[in-house]
C-alpha cells in the first residue's frame, strides 16, 4: 500500500515539478499512562501521513496529508508553496544509493504487544512503586512500530521498519524528613527492558535523597551520572550541527582540524549502530545512515549535514536530514551520538565532589556560548571515595565547551538516552552553589 499510495502522489507531482519526493509513514501504537497509583488512561492509534516536497525552479515547496483521497490536492498545495519561496540552487533530493545494512531496529514481541499487555506492565511498575514505600506520581509504558518509506524522482527508494518501547516513572516520598522526588526512565528497539527495574531504580534513588544536606559554595569534581551526562549534551549537538555553523552560531565554526577537547575524547554520530534509538537505513531524505567523526582524540573532524547544507558547504551530506514526522520538512540533528573516553576517573578516586544523578534546567543553556546554570537534582557528596548523604538546593555553572576539555569517563558502562549515548563522567573542577 505504501508503495502504491507514493508512486501514486510522485507520478502527480512530476506533471508540474522539477523533481520531487515522497515520504510516506505508518505508524501503530499502544500507550498506558499513570496518574497516581492507578493506569488512568490507555489508548492504541494508527496514523497514516504522507510529506510530499517538490523542487520547481530551484524553488522547495513542501506540502503534507492524513487522507489518502487528497494526493492530488496536496501535490498542488506543495507546488504552489513552491512558486511563493525564494530560489536556492542548494535545494536539491538524494540520488540513488546503497543502503547499509542496520539490525536490531525491530522486534516482534514489540510489534505484537496489545493494549492490555501494556496496562498490565504499567500496573507492575506502580506496584513495583509501591512495595518499595514509595508513591507513584506519574508514567507510562509506550510500544510503537513505525514504517516509513522515501522515493523520489531521482531514483532513490529506502524503506524503513523499526520498533520502539519505552518506560517511565516518577515517584516521592513524604515522610518526617520532607518529600524526596525521583524519576527513571528507559527506551529500546526491543522488548530487552524491564519496567519493574525502572521502576525500583527511581524508587532507589528518591529513598537515598531522603534528608538532603546543604553544601558549600565552591570549585569540585563533579561525577554526572547518564541522564545528567546526557542532558547538558543537548547544547553540544547545537555546535556541531552544519546549519548553525553556517550561520555563525557555532563557537566551532572556525575550529576544524584544532583541539576542541581532552585527547582522550572521541565523538561519532552513527546512524547504523545495532540497535540504535534513532538507526535506519537512511534519513529523513533518502541519504544512507553512517558513522561520522565528529571529534577524534580532542580533535575536531567533521560536522553534521543534510543535502542542503552540505551543498551550501561544497561537502557531502552526512546522513543527518532527520524528520521529526511526515508533517515536517527534514533538518539537520543528530541519528545517535557517541561518547567515547580512553580516560577514566571513577567515584573511589574522588577525594571531594559531588553526584549528580540528573540536572533541571539543561535547556536554558546559551547554545552559542555554552554557558549554563542548572539545578543538580538526586545530588550525593562524595568523600574519599564514598558518598556520605544526600545534597539538596544546589546549582552547577560552568561551559560544556569548557568542561569537555578535562573530562573522563568514570565507568565503561554506557546508556542511549535519547540520541545520546554516554557513560557517566566525572568533570574535574565544577562551580557547586550551595543554597541554604
Amino acid at each position: 500500500m505504501m508503495n502504491d499510495l507514493a508512486n501514486h502522489a510522485l507520478g502527480h507531482a512530476l506533471k508540474g515539478a522539477d523533481q520531487a519526493e515522497i515520504y510516506v509513514e505508518v505508524t501503530e501504537s499502544v500507550d498506558a499512562t499513570i496518574q497516581n497509583d492507578q493506569v488512568d488512561f490507555a489508548k492504541e492509534s494508527y496514523s497514516l501521513g504522507m510529506g510530499i516536497r517538490v523542487i520547481c525552479d530551484s524553488k522547495m515547496g513542501f506540502a503534507y496529508t492524513t487522507q489518502t483521497e487528497k494526493i492530488t490536492e496536496t501535490v498542488a498545495r506543495a507546488i504552489s508553496n513552491a512558486q511563493a519561496n525564494l530560489a536556492d540552487e542548494n535545494f536539491a533530493f538524494a540520488s540513488k544509493s546503497d543502503y547499509p545494512a542496520v539490525k536490531g531496529v525491530f522486534a516482534n514481541k514489540i510489534n505484537n504487544l496489545d493494549l492490555e499487555d501494556t496496562i498490565e506492565l504499567g500496573k507492575s511498575m506502580i506496584g513495583t512503586v509501591l512495595e518499595n514505600k514509595c508513591q507513584p506520581t506519574s508514567g507510562g509504558v509506550s510500544a510503537d512500530c513505525s514504517k516509513t518509506l522515501i522515493i523520489n524522482s531521482e531514483g532513490v527508494s529506502c524503506e524503513d521498519i523499526s520498533t520502539y518501547f519505552s518506560g517511565f516513572i516518577a515517584v516521592n516520598i513524604v515522610d518526617g524528613e520532607g518529600v524526596s522526588t525521583a524519576s527513571e526512565s528507559d527506551s529500546s528497539r526491543k522488548l530487552n527492558l524491564d519496567p519493574e527495574k525502572v521502576a525500583h531504580k527511581a524508587c532507589e534513588v528518591a529513598l537515598n535523597s531522603r534528608g538532603g544536606k546543604t553544601i558549600e559554595t565552591g570549585d569540585m569534581p563533579v561525577l554526572m551520572d547518564h541522564h545528567a551526562a546526557a542532558g547538558l549534551l543537548s547544547t553540544l549537538s547545537q555546535a556541531i550541527n552544519g546549519d548553525n555553523v553556517q550561520r555563525g552560531r557555532s563557537i566551532y565554526a572556525d575550529k576544524i582540524d584544532t583541539e576542541v577537547s581532552s585527547p582522550s575524547l572521541s565523538i561519532y554520530d552513527d546512524g547504523t549502530i545495532r540497535g540504535g534509538l534513532y538507526s535506519s537505513h537512511g534519513d529523513g531524505e533518502g541519504t544512507p545512515s553512517q558513522k561520522t567523526t565528529i571529534i577524534e582524540n580532542g580533535i575536531l573532524k567533521n560536522f553534521l549535514y543534510d543535502i542542503q547544507t552540505a551543498n551550501k558547504g561544497n561537502v557531502q551530506s552526512t546522513g543527518n536530514g532527520i524528520r521529526a514526522s511526515f508533517n515536517d520538512m527534514p533538518a539537520v540533528n543528530l541519528t545517535n551520538l557517541i561518547l567515547d573516553f580512553k580516560d577514566f576517573e571513577e567515584l573511589s578516586e574522588i577525594k571531594e565532589g559531588l553526584l549528580v544523578t540528573d540536572v533541571l534546567g539543561a535547556h536554558t543553556a546559551n547554545p552559542i556560548s555554552g554557558d549554563f546554570s542548572v539545578e543538580a537534582m538526586n545530588a550525593f557528596k562524595i568523600e574519599n571515595g564514598e558518598i556520605v548523604h544526600p545534597v539538596k538546593n544546589a546549582m552547577l555553572s560552568g561551559n560544556i565547551f569548557s568542561i569537555l576539555k578535562d573530562s573522563k569517563a568514570a565507568s565503561e558502562k554506557t546508556r542511549q538516552l535519547g540520541p545520546f549515548i554516554v557513560p557517566p563522567i566525572t568533570l574535574s573542577s565544577l562551580r557547586v552553589v550551595g543554597q541554604k
